[in-house]
């Protein structure tokens, strides 16, 4: 299995090679904002942020900040060995001239974290790859490849970023 060649982060640049591994947990101030189907979904500068070595850090949105109304419970569940096991939720949106725009699976959070996520209780993170558009201050988010990993990747890391093919075992 061939092993990533890490890119030198630039001024202003992160690694996500120098993220680490058990995941990291921290606040950010930076504005985190979801839209879907023509709606604002979430919209905060209270938000947390995961990262982890080789991947691109997961925002999460405090549930104050998001529009609830546009989240169905959905029936998928995954297991995080280091957080635990993550809910999900579909994301709908009723422009009422027209029919529903449906995002499945779209957020998800951890109603039982472990401790050590602990506050991720009240938080939701979601899919780039399956919302409209992300952003992190004003700059739109593009999705990690691969549609496993809900990832926002920025111009402000650098990787290679796992997700895509042959990146299983990174």
């Amino acid at each position: 299995m061939d092993q990533p060649v890490p890119i030198a982060p630039g001024p202003g640049q992160e690694s996500v090679w120098d993220y680490p591994r058990p995941p990291r947990l921290e606040t950010t101030p930076k504005r985190l904002v979801v839209e879907h189907g023509g709606r604002i979904v979430g919209d905060t500068t209270r938000g947390l942020r995961v990262t982890e070595t080789s991947q691109a850090p997961a925002y999460y949105l405090p549930e104050a900040d998001i529009d609830l109304g546009l989240l169905r419970t959905a029936t998928t569940r995954s297991f995080c060995e280091w957080k635990g096991t993550a809910s999900y939720a579909d994301l709908v949106v009723e422009p009422g001239d027209g029919p529903a725009v449906v995002a499945r699976a779209a957020a998800w959070t951890y109603l039982h974290p472990v401790e050590a996520f602990a506050a991720l209780v009240g938080h939701w993170s979601f899919f780039p790859q399956a919302v409209d558009r992300c952003l992190v201050d004003d700059e739109v988010v593009t999705p990690m490849e691969g549609g496993v990993y809900g990832g926002w990747v920025t111009p402000d890391i650098v990787g290679p970023i796992k997700g895509g093919p042959g990146t299983a075992y990174w």
